[in-house]
């Protein structure tokens, strides 16, 4: 018997190779609708944004001052003597003119005594050569010195006043008395220290300005003033005087404000954060601070279209205070602005808000 053999291997070839142009065929319609699904497919990236909205936006000067007593001095004797009473300690709040301490008055009030009674004498001399020198009786040079000598005695007299008055040490104005230098039983001497007074309102706060402010600021303009000690509060006042001269080593000028407390919470010393308001703009646009982006000196912001895309634009930028930011162009009121996601967009991309801020 004869085997013919046949061409197998060929066949088994070429299913081979139809098998495996399917497999690829198959494979590359697979990848090719994989990409159309990509292609249809849009990606949003999610953002926080605010509204552009009208509001007051107003420009200060902000700096820091320690707060100055507006008077203080060192009240003294005027007179010499043995203290007999104090009547102030420190802390005590006194008014203009209120004791503070009593000298002994003994050897004033004898003083006072036999002043008064020398000039009473005198004018009873007077009178009786005024008499005499009306009709006559007495030269003028002799009336004259009676005259003179009337005079004197008036002037001792007074000054013998005076210094009993100046027995009783009082306050020269209204104030906190922050130092007591004498004690009963002290012996003073004439324009030797005893108190020291010091002033609470108003305080001042004396700024050491950049020169570059020198044309918004000006006398009168409005000044609050922020301290730790009563933190929550801030305390008013104006500015009252300016310095026509600037420091050449530094550079400044100096602005004095008076601060107001009619509570008595501000004390001399401490630390304060002062703003000055020297302009206010109405009704303009603002918004968050946190929206705009900075780069290479100039300013944009992502705005939201109506479509769900951000477009960059380039802003202007006007006065800031208290995280808003005044836009003087490039975005109106009632448009949107992305105040975060703002790292993960591309002009014209697709965005979800997912949060807004206040």
């Amino acid at each position: 018997m004869k085997f013919v053999s046949k061409p197998v291997g060929k066949w088994v070839l070429v299913l081979l190779m139809a098998s495996s142009g399917l497999f690829v065929l198959q494979a590359c319609n697979v990848a090719s609708g994989q990409e159309d699904i990509a292609e249809d497919e849009v990606v949003t990236v999610p953002v926080e944004a605010a509204t552009a909205e009208v509001g007051d936006i107003a420009a200060f000067y902000s700096g820091t001052a320690t707060l100055e007593a507006d008077e203080r001095a060192t009240i003294v004797s005027q007179t010499t003597g043995v203290v007999l009473e104090v009547l102030a300690e420190e802390g005590d709040f006194v008014k203009e003119g209120q004791v503070l301490a009593r000298l002994e008055t003994d050897r004033y009030q004898l003083e006072v005594q036999r002043a008064h009674a020398e000039y009473e004498r005198l004018q009873t001399d007077f009178d009786r050569k005024k008499e005499l020198f009306e009709r006559e009786l007495v030269s003028a040079e002799a009336f004259e010195q009676v005259r003179a000598n009337l005079e004197s005695a008036r002037a001792e007299y007074d000054l013998a006043q005076l210094d009993l008055h100046y027995t009783a040490v009082r306050a020269p104005f209204s104030g906190y008395i922050s130092e007591r230098l004498v004690r009963v039983g002290n012996l003073v001497s004439n324009l030797e220290p005893v108190f020291r007074i010091t002033s609470y309102n108003p305080l001042l706060a004396v700024l050491h300005v950049p020169e570059r402010e020198l044309s918004v600021l000006a006398k009168g303009l409005p000044v609050s003033v922020a301290v730790d000690a009563w933190p929550g509060e801030l305390f008013e006042g104006e500015v009252t005087r300016i310095s026509p001269v600037i420091d050449p080593e530094t550079g400044t000028f100096r602005v004095t404000a008076e601060i107001s407390d009619n509570g008595g919470k501000l004390k001399p010393g401490l630390f304060g954060r002062v703003q000055v308001l020297y302009d206010t703009h109405a009704g303009v646009t603002v918004i968050p601070r946190s929206a705009v982006i900075s780069e290479d000196e100039r300013s944009h912001v992502f705005v939201i279209a109506e479509d769900g895309t951000a477009s960059k634009r380039a802003i202007e930028l006007g006065y800031e205070k208290d995280g808003l930011v005044e836009i003087t162009s490039g975005v109106d009121a009632g448009e949107q602005v992305v105040t975060a996601g703002k790292g993960s967009l591309n002009n014209g991309a697709a965005v979800e808000v997912i949060g807004s801020e206040a």
